[in-house]
């Protein structure tokens, strides 16, 4: 029984392929831009690739793309797929997650696959610890970092525990055709998550409180206007208000979700000025 790996570059399906290849679970990896052997085409927004892709597969862990949705359901009935895991977001169970460009391409997909006859597991991860790479630039360079909300909470979630949620629910049929919401173990604020990364690297991190305005001019080019205001919408209604985290990765995985302090350490590199170690 293969599972396909759609989005084989994504840290998620990379950590996933892994786990799948130490435990010898026959598996096939699929992306959009295949650059490794063995990895065989599927654009989830082009419908020509799915049949080839889904030959032969049983479970398929599938990213949020909501172009062809449809289309890729219809594809996966017709192939003999039993089970989809999606790797969905927290930000669909929000008010006006339709409407919203965090969650609309999400809710869709999931609206799509729960309306087909596939057995479907959501995985809804809040915020991915991996959204501090964003920082990087500004350290390197010398640059305080600019938030506009510093007292902003979320929940954020180390990739490799979504790996492991995905290969628990893909390998074991009693946690499947469930919806999870994922967290990391702490709710904390952006200021927070900085002077974590500031104590692993071994210096404080400056950072400064900037408008709305000014952050949105700043990504301008980077992050499209809409997805820029709703994020803005979402930090403004999370400033200085803790969020619920859960047990869900513990749930699945069998330890507690581990720590923002342990992602930076398994990410401190990144960070770093290329010559420059911590103290």
């Amino acid at each position: 029984m293969s599972i396909l790996v759609t989005g084989a570059r994504g840290s998620v399906a990379r950590g996933l392929v892994s786990l799948l290849a130490a435990r010898g679970v026959p598996h096939r990896l699929a992306s959009r831009e295949p650059d490794t052997p063995g990895t065989v085409r599927c654009d989830l927004g082009d419908p020509s690739t799915f049949a080839g892709a889904l030959a032969g597969v049983r479970s398929v862990f599938l990213y949020a793309e909501a172009s062809a949705a449809g289309a890729f359901v219809k594809e996966a009935s017709a192939a003999g797929v039993e089970h989809v895991v999606l790797l969905s977001s927290s930000s669909v169970l929000a008010p006006g997650a339709a409407d919203s460009p965090l969650a609309a391409s999400h809710l869709a997909v999931e609206e799509a696959l729960l309306a087909s006859p596939l057995r479907t597991t959501l995985l809804r991860p809040g915020s991915f610890a991996s959204n501090a790479l964003g920082w990087a630039w500004a350290l390197k360079s010398g640059r305080p970092v600019h938030l506009p909300y510093p007292g902003s909470h979320g929940d954020p979630v180390h990739e490799a525990d979504l790996a492991e949620a995905a290969f628990a629910v893909l390998t074991d049929p009693a946690l499947a055709g469930r919806a999870y919401h994922l967290t990391g173990p702490h709710s904390l604020t952006f200021a927070t998550q900085l002077a974590i990364l500031g104590r692993v690297l071994g210096s404080s991190i400056p950072f400064e409180t900037v408008t709305a305005e000014q952050w949105k001019a700043e990504v301008e080019g980077y992050i499209p206007g809409p997805y820029a205001d709703a994020l803005l919408d979402y930090w403004a209604a999370r400033d200085g208000l803790p969020v619920e985290t859960t047990d869900a990765v513990e749930q699945l995985t069998g330890h507690p979700a581990r720590s923002f302090e342990t992602w930076v350490q398994d990410h401190a590199e990144a960070f770093r000025a290329e010559g420059v170690s911590a103290r």
